[in-house]
């Protein structure tokens, strides 16, 4: 994997349960500064910045500066190839059901 591909994982970026929670707090809002989103964690403000850096550095998340703060909101672009992964392997078991279903419906 290139220097490229490591800095967009996607996947790496979702793995944490901090960072899928920050992903759900902001597709439920249009944007949110980071001293909203700090309280919603046991954690401080340098923790909860950094965590967001990893999501910026994959695409997930976008920011801008309003004055004096930093306002981040959700990019779910490419949260796409997730789901296409995801999709994938429901069609598998969805097939793997149906052949055991006409197994069983044979005996």
């Amino acid at each position: 994997m290139n220097d490229k591909n490591q800095e967009r994982d996607v996947y790496g970026a979702i793995a944490d349960p901090t960072r899928r929670k920050l992903l759900r707090l902001l597709a439920e809002a249009e944007e949110l500064p980071l001293h909203e989103l700090t309280p919603q964690f046991q954690m401080g403000r340098t923790a909860v910045s950094k965590h967001l850096a990893i999501l910026k550095n994959a695409g997930l998340v976008a920011d801008r500066k309003v004055g004096r703060e930093t306002r981040y909101r959700l990019n779910a672009a490419p949260l796409k190839e997730i789901k296409d992964w995801v999709s994938f392997y429901e069609k598998f078991w969805t097939d793997r059901m149906a052949i055991l279903r006409s197994l069983l419906e044979e005996e």
